[in-house]
């Protein structure tokens, strides 16, 4: 991302927050390169995300828009925090091919769409807290939330997230979380170090239903879609 000094000057703490979440920032005067701002700490290798966020701050989801315009990175941003999305492992990217591969199966012919990532789900938690995530896998039932330009604006169905080591606990409770305050109504947690499927079905505010698929069952099944299951071997064969 390149700007200009005076702008960086006047919006220092907002470049700050970019630098963090490990865009570089090259600063500008005169229309010549002068300066980069860029994170000081190593990143952490083989992990596919890591949160950065300033302490007492939040990431603005106009904030977020300027930066993703601007950059050739992928974020996600939830409850105000950036989370770089790095390059997945193997393993990750093989389980994600195997359920994408079942998913398309069972649902052609039907009014539905998979997708895989990466693919912008903008959720709504509130006016003042918009979230955007790239899940791994996402069927959408309401096409007509896609706008003329592509973007899709409504809530899926299901979502399918494959844990790796730096997404695991944003997957297991963050995510969680947002999906079920969004109105989601199945969200599957996809785990190739413990080759299990942990499903989750929510009906209500108060009303979550768990289950969970691991090397004892051949198939993993969905809670709401009847008739959709996966199998483990294939899944976890990497």
């Amino acid at each position: 991302m390149r700007v200009p000094s005076t702008e960086v000057q006047n919006n220092f703490g907002k470049y700050l927050k970019f630098a963090e979440a490990n865009e570089e920032i090259i600063i500008t005067k005169n229309g010549r390169d002068v300066a980069k701002l860029v994170r000081c700490e190593p990143e952490t290798a083989g992990e596919e995300a890591e949160e950065y966020l300033a302490e007492g701050e939040r990431v603005t989801y106009e904030q977020y828009l300027e930066l993703t315009e601007n950059s050739e990175h992928r974020y996600e941003l939830i409850d105000g925090v950036l989370y770089f999305m790095a390059s997945p492992s193997y393993g990750h990217q093989a389980a994600v091919s195997e359920l994408n591969f079942a998913f398309r199966a069972w649902f052609k012919g039907k009014p539905c769409s998979v997708l895989p990532a990466p693919f912008d789900v903008t959720l709504v938690k509130s006016p003042a807290n918009i979230c955007v995530v790239q899940p791994d896998i996402v069927v959408l039932c309401d096409k007509e939330n896609i706008d003329e330009k592509g973007k899709y604006k409504g809530v899926p169905v299901l979502v399918v997230e494959v844990l790796s080591p730096g997404t695991r606990v944003k997957d297991m409770i963050k995510k969680l979380n947002l999906y079920h305050a969004c109105g989601v109504k199945e969200y599957w947690i996809v785990d190739p170090e413990q080759k299990q499927i942990d499903i989750y079905a929510f009906r209500g505010e108060n009303d979550i239903v768990r289950v969970s698929f691991n090397s004892a069952q051949d198939s993993a099944a969905s809670v709401i879609f009847e008739g959709l299951t996966v199998s483990l071997n294939d899944v976890f064969s990497a």
